[in-house]
């Protein structure tokens, strides 16, 4: 049985790799390991030894403690009902996920009209 810590930290991995656009064949070589071991990890399958958490989080350029920011906030989430709309973990989503990497590339002059755009867009739906 997956334990809930094992399962975000898992989370944390996949959403900081993805977020620096590094595949789990890159990361599992930056740390050492076959990468069947990181989508283990990623899964919460397999619990992360404190030693390779620091390894992972030296490969991905973020302190330790990245990797269980949000806790409380997730195991309250898990207990109150959510919005049909949008997903508990909205950067589990790939595609979202990918809209954000898309996001941040855009100059920030550009960037803030197409945020008041969205805005715009969601509060009329």
């Amino acid at each position: 049985m997956k334990h809930p810590v094992d399962v975000h930290v898992g989370k944390r991995i996949r959403h900081r790799r993805w977020m620096i656009g590094m595949t789990q064949q890159q990361l599992a070589e930056k740390v050492g390991i076959k990468f069947q071991q990181i989508q283990k990890y990623e899964t919460g399958m397999n619990r992360v030894s404190a030693s390779r958490l620091w390894d992972i989080a030296e490969a991905v350029d973020v302190p330790v403690a990245f990797f269980f920011e949000g806790m409380d906030a997730s195991a309250s989430a898990e207990q109150q009902p959510t919005d049909a709309k949008v997903p508990s973990d909205i950067l589990a989503d790939k595609e979202a996920l990918e809209l954000v990497r898309s996001y941040y590339a855009i100059p920030e002059n550009q960037r803030r009209r197409l945020f008041e755009l969205a805005r715009v867009l969601s509060d009329v739906a």
